[in-house]
């Protein structure tokens, strides 16, 4: 029997909100009156002083596991190039940025040279000024391209909210300059008598990576004027362009930088990132250009007190009795109420629409027993609200009228908001870079912040509360994407053919694995060699063959029922576990309930309910090894990695009580099996090892399960990825390796580069994955060790002991890691925050 841990599309349940009655903590009745939305900064109580009250109250001070002080830093000057226009400096200057920080500078400098460039710095160091800087004066230069009109700019944001930010950003800076600066939004939203009017007359058009796709690049005859007079293409948040949407963006740009050097234009690529592992690298790989980077934060920082927090274990009992903790969801809406009694500006991050929502109505709820006026300073924040709602409640925040916010990442990625005292992080988001990115949100005028990561019930959670070196001793991760798999680039390839004939030139643009491909799409019938070239030879647009998001065919459209209206779409590859008959289905702050699931139209009917439960999806899969890339000897055991072929099937799903996390009931479903070809991670041991182990036949499965989970919860800390993101597969005796066998595989065709990464770092990745599940305090295993929310067995068998013992003897195989280069006595460490070393 295998034993599976489903990839993307499944739904995690709530878990417990309490094990008790709802009850003020100590804290908040201790804590002060908040004063005024105008108090003076230095009139704010310090970090230090704000963590010691949340701390108060029974049990409270036990919660934090961890306190890492990070101390101020000053800002150092520069000056800004002097090839920038002095009336853009002037712009510049009335704005309150008369002096630019040392990364600004040299930032500019270098996008003046010509040279594509990547600012890494920490949240809030100015980095859309780096770049803005030398955009503006290019385009205020006026400088006449072959038909006479002006430089062009092109900014690409991930989310279009942050696109109308920018464009709000730029109009503001550029007023003095009057109309040489013509900012214009171009995406899907755009009403269509605007269209024309950006493409003939804007000259910075902001946009993201999906309208480029399937609206600018394939219609670039209309384009050709502001593609021939492109200057500068500005690529914002680019930390987020990792995995299979990182590789998809990395093609698109390719198929730009090739259309622009038809058009006789070969603009500089100015990237902004959040802190990340070799910033020039990642943005190289996303662009295929030379990348310089600036990650030497030069920008003030207040001081910053950071704190890991873990809610205590209820008295409730999971899946076999497992001990249960108490949800980062109630742990946050507590912490949020006693800092809003404290009269502390604070953003709690959440990863769900529904948890931010949830929040928010917790709080509501406590703080109306404290004082009837503070419930109205409490609110949600996320998408699918209107942008004439977010602005309000931007600017409640930035004035203090709102005294906290629970909101998604929909506020983490640029939105401008200062003066925050506090953010709460409800469960780790994914990566270090996310993490210090939301961290970064207070403290942003230079004051001194607070920040308290909430553990959630979780393997990897639990394990960065009780190891802070993981967090505050290595630098943030790297940013992983492949734009090298054939599934991401064969769709590029057809799309760039129907945009114009591919040559033989153009092949190493996209990249080696391109000449390949070109035999397998000819053979599918949709390219044609012909002398001029490789051509598109369908009528539908090449463009649809893929949604860049990854998620490959038709969508799902989910449709209400009773009145016909579509309220939104659903991967095609996340139906099954989405969408099927009878699941919850969230949509803007609704609950819907899955009435049924046409596969063969693409529809899925829902009416609007408001159930007690939220339902998780399971299957049964299988996995087969189709070729071996690599494998290293660990002692007997063998580490290996290359392409495999999963077969999973949705066989049923589970009701699980909202408040309690209680299992109401199972229902069966008949679901057609799907086939992944992805690629995979895995590792086999020998029955010698077993036995030194003393792993016996009977708890073989349940040793193999437990370390396949706990593994698969903690590889997101070496990887970009999200667990959600990933597979697994147990099998005790496994048809191609003839022996015990745990499989990590990506949950995306062709793979996403998360298992290659967990195969690069298998030695501290399996390590912490060993000290996670023996430093958990339970007895046999639970959620913050070895279960699994989206396990498709229902987290049996499972053996603690056996997984610890498994990993140990595994491990003992392990060749030793290379000796460091010789170096110099190290100095005292001091913690990496969101600027590196401080």
């Amino acid at each position: 029997m295998a034993f599976n841990h489903l990839p993307a599309g499944a739904h995690d349940a709530f878990g417990p909100l309490s094990s008790t009655p709802v009850t003020h903590s100590v804290a908040m009745a201790d804590s002060l009156r908040p004063g005024p939305p105008t108090a003076a900064t230095d009139a704010r109580p310090t970090p230090g002083t704000v963590l010691d009250r949340l701390s108060r109250g029974p049990g409270r001070a036990a919660r934090i596991t961890h306190t890492e002080h990070l101390p101020p830093r000053a800002g150092r000057h520069a000056v800004w190039p002097d090839r920038i226009r002095t009336d853009v400096l002037a712009a510049i200057a009335a704005a309150g940025a008369e002096h630019p920080w040392a990364h600004q500078a040299e930032a500019a400098e270098l996008a003046l040279d010509g040279r594509s460039v990547v600012v890494a710095t920490g949240t809030a160091s100015g980095k859309s000024l780096a770049y803005l800087a030398p955009v503006l004066s290019g385009l205020a230069d006026g400088a006449a391209a072959p038909n006479g009109r002006g430089a062009t700019a092109l900014y690409l944001a991930p989310t279009k909210a942050l696109a109308a930010d920018q464009r709000r950003a730029v109009r503001e800076l550029a007023a003095p300059l009057g109309h040489r600066i013509r900012p214009a939004v171009y995406d899907g939203d755009t009403p269509v008598e605007e269209r024309e009017w950006v493409r003939q007359y804007a000259n910075y058009v902001l946009t993201n990576p999906d309208m480029l796709h399937r609206g600018i690049l394939p219609a670039h005859p209309r384009w050709s004027s502001f593609l021939r007079a492109l200057r500068y293409v500005v690529v914002d948040e680019c930390h987020t362009y990792r995995g299979v949407f990182g590789s998809h963006v990395a093609q698109v740009l390719r198929r730009l930088r090739r259309l622009c050097a038809r058009y006789g234009s070969e603009p500089v690529f100015l990237l902004a990132s959040a802190t990340a592992g070799d910033p020039a690298l990642a943005a190289g790989r996303l662009t295929g250009l030379p990348v310089t980077e600036v990650a030497d934060d030069a920008s003030p920082r207040g001081e910053l007190v950071f704190a890991l927090w873990e809610p205590p274990l209820t008295d409730l009992a999971g899946e076999k009795g497992a001990p249960v903790r108490r949800t980062a969801t109630a742990e946050t809406a507590d912490l949020l109420s006693d800092l809003a009694v404290q009269g502390v500006r604070t953003v709690a991050f959440v990863r769900s629409r529904r948890g931010a929502e949830l929040i928010s109505v917790i709080a509501q709820e406590r703080l109306a027993a404290v004082d009837r006026s503070l419930p109205g300073r409490i609110a949600a924040y996320r998408g699918g609200y209107l942008p004439e709602e977010r602005r309000a409640l931007e600017r409640a925040l930035h004035s203090g009228e709102l005294l906290g916010l629970a909101a998604t990442t929909a506020l983490e990625l640029g939105v401008d908001v200062s003066g925050l005292d506090a953010v709460l992080i409800a469960g780790y988001p994914g990566t270090r870079s996310s993490l210090w990115q939301q961290a970064g949100r207070a403290g942003r005028s230079g004051q001194g912040a607070l920040a308290v990561l909430v553990a959630r019930d979780d393997p990897l959670d639990t394990y960065l509360v009780h190891h802070p070196e993981a967090l505050f001793r290595r630098p943030v991760e790297a940013t992983v994407l492949d734009p090298d798999n054939p599934y991401v680039l064969a769709p590029h390839l057809c799309a760039a053919a129907a945009e114009l004939p591919l040559t033989g030139p153009d092949l190493e643009l996209f990249g080696p694995a391109a000449e390949g491909l070109l035999p397998q799409l000819e053979g599918a019938g949709l390219l044609r060699r012909r002398a001029t070239g490789w051509h598109w030879t369908r009528r539908e647009r090449a463009c649809d063959l893929t949604d860049i998001r990854g998620g490959g065919g038709r969508p799902v459209q989910v449709v209400e029922a009773a009145s016909g209206r579509l309220l939104g779409t659903v991967e095609e590859s996340a139906a099954h576990t989405a969408v099927h008959d009878g699941a919850v289905h969230l949509h803007q702050g609704r609950t819907y309930l899955v009435k049924k699931l046409d596969l063969e139209d693409s529809v899925a009917l829902v009416e609007e309910a408001s159930p007690p439960f939220s339902t998780t999806a399971r299957d049964t899969t299988a996995i087969s090894v189709l070729e071996t890339e690599t494998e290293v000897p660990w002692g007997g055991a063998r580490l290996c990695f290359g392409s495999v072929e999963v077969t999973h099937q949705v066989v049923s799903y589970l009701r699980r009580r909202l408040i309690t996390g209680e299992v109401l009931g199972e229902a069966k479903l008949d679901l057609p099996p799907r086939t992944l070809r992805t690629r995979a991670v895995w590792w086999t041991v020998t029955e010698d090892q077993l036995d030194e182990a003393r792993i016996n036949p009977e708890i073989l499965a349940g040793a193999l399960h437990a370390a396949e989970h706990a593994s698969i919860g903690l590889l997101p800390l070496f990887a970009t990825c999200d667990r959600w993101d990933i597979g697994g597969v147990s099998v005790p005796l496994h048809p191609d390796t003839l022996l015990p066998t745990v499989f990590v595989y990506d949950g995306h065709p062709g793979g996403a580069g998360f298992a290659e990464r967990a195969f690069d770092t298998a030695r501290e990745w399996l390590t912490a994955t060993r000290d996670a599940i023996a430093a958990c305090e339970c007895e046999a295993g639970c959620p913050s060790c070895i279960q699994s929310p989206k396990c498709g067995n229902g987290n049996d068998p499972l053996h603690k002991r056996g997984a610890i013992r498994l990993l140990t003897r595994l491990l003992a195989g392990a060749p030793a890691p290379p000796d460091p280069p010789a170096a110099a006595p190290p100095g005292p460490q001091e913690p990496v925050g969101p600027a590196g070393p401080s």
